[in-house]
């Protein structure tokens, strides 16, 4: 049993008991957040394919914490004129666990 949904303009896959990171979500951890949008989902047999999502489906799933990803460098010139720019990124996410997907 999977599903996929959309979430903070990207789509995860989503089995039970996985865990995922997604764009931040402003919950608590520990709370319990619905994903409604759901855009594919699979009980095994058959799949249900949403037009554009699919009716009735939910991924519910805990909030098990929030984080940042590890630094990038974005670094920016321009040759023979001497300009240079360095600058970090640390993208925040939000961790869940999908504890079932409802059809």
């Amino acid at each position: 049993m999977y599903a996929v949904f959309r979430t903070g303009g990207k789509q995860f896959r989503a089995e039970p008991g996985g865990r995922i990171k997604v764009p931040t979500l402003d919950v608590e951890a520990g709370d319990t957040v619905t994903f409604d949008d759901v855009l594919l989902a699979s009980d095994g047999e058959a799949v249900a394919v949403g037009e554009p999502t699919v009716d009735g489906a939910a991924v519910k799933a805990e909030v098990v914490g929030h984080g940042r990803e590890k630094k990038i460098i974005v670094f920016k010139r321009k040759r023979r004129k001497g300009y240079r720019k360095k600058q970090g990124h640390r993208q925040g996410f939000t961790e869940i666990r999908v504890d079932e997907i409802v059809l």
